[in-house]
Formats: structure tokens, C-alpha cells, sequence
């Protein structure tokens, strides 16, 4: 095996970073503004989720504003009827999440506890289908988190339902900022040339 020297790493780095490079400051910024609202969201998940709820009904509103928007420019009767028809579906549930955040975050607990269960299972299928490879006990062990993660969320529902949505929120922006934050430091310091 060949040693690499240090230009090579330094060009497999920038290839792996890319367009990252020209902009590390801007990852860092970002990153450190992620894991600030992650820290907000743990600390209180069950405003997070009301926000976040209220976040999702106003998205639903927009899109189906701009769904309808579409629909009045299009033409053909076949067209406009089923974009009309999602306008108005998008619209209604944006308002049922504003009306009613409640049941809206109890439909979006028993949403994300079914995605357990059943990724669970499908990883379970998938180990026994690899077995004879020697590592498909990580996938059952990760099956049987995923399916004990459903449970713990149908055990505790719909009490769950107030903090849980805020606190998988909180949890994937703090994993998502400490990501940008390394990339934007590892970017910078390919900048600096060290």
C-alpha cells in the first residue's frame, strides 16, 4: 500500500468537501445557529412542538395558496380539477394543524411511532435475509431499537404527543448543526492550508 502525500490528501479533501470550501464561515454560523435552537428544543420540547406544528400548518397554508395559484394558470378540466383538489387538502389540513395543534401532534406521534415499528421490522427482515454475513447482528440489534423506540412512544401516547415531535426536532437540529459546524471548521482549516 502507497503512502499518500500531502497534496493528495489535500486534494481528496477538497474534493470531498467541494463547493463547502469556498464558504466556511457561513457553515460555522449555521451550524452554531442549529445547535443553539437544538439546545432551545430539548429544553423545552413542548413549546418546540407547538411551534413546530404551527411551523407545519403554515407551510400546508402556503403550499396550498400557491397549489391553487397553479391550478387557475393551468388548463384542461382533468388538470385543474386534481390541483384544485390538493390545494384545498393541503389548505384544510394547514388549518386543522393551526385549529387543532393537539390532535394534530397526537396524528403526527402515531405517524412517527408506525415509521418505528415498521422500519424496525423491515430491518429485522433484512437481518435475517443478510445472517450469514457475521455482522447482521448490528441490524437486529438496531431493529429491536427501532421497534422498542415505537413502543416506548405508544406506551407514553398521547401524553407523548406534547413533548415528543419537539424533542426529535431539537435532537436532528443539534446533529445536523455539530455536522455543519465540523465541516465548516474542517473547511476552514483546508483554507489555511494546514
Amino acid at each position: 500500500m502507497t503512502e499518500l502525500s500531502l497534496t493528495q490528501i489535500q486534494e481528496i479533501r477538497t474534493a470531498v468537501l467541494g463547493a463547502v470550501v469556498k464558504v466556511p464561515g457561513a457553515l460555522i454560523g449555521l451550524g452554531i445557529l442549529f445547535i443553539t435552537l437544538g439546545m432551545i428544543g430539548i429544553a423545552g420540547q413542548t413549546l418546540f412542538s407547538f411551534v413546530s406544528i404551527n411551523m407545519l400548518g403554515a407551510f400546508l397554508i402556503v403550499g396550498g395558496v400557491l397549489q391553487f395559484a397553479h391550478a387557475m394558470k393551468s388548463h384542461g378540466w382533468k388538470n385543474v380539477g386534481i390541483q384544485m383538489v390538493l390545494a384545498v387538502l393541503y389548505i384544510a389540513a394547514g388549518l386543522f394543524t393551526w385549529l387543532f395543534p393537539i390532535p394534530a401532534l397526537e396524528a403526527i406521534t402515531l405517524w412517527l411511532a408506525a415509521i418505528f415499528f415498521v422500519t424496525g421490522f423491515l430491518r429485522l427482515v433484512s437481518a435475517f435475509m443478510h445472517r450469514h454475513f457475521g455482522e447482521w447482528f448490528w441490524m437486529v440489534l438496531s431493529s429491536a431499537i427501532s421497534i422498542l423506540m415505537g413502543v416506548l412512544i405508544m406506551n407514553g401516547y398521547p401524553e407523548s404527543s406534547l413533548w415528543l415531535p419537539g424533542l426529535l426536532i431539537a435532537i436532528e437540529l443539534l446533529l445536523q448543526g455539530w455536522s455543519l459546524l465540523f465541516m465548516g471548521l474542517a473547511a476552514r482549516k483546508l483554507i489555511k492550508g494546514e
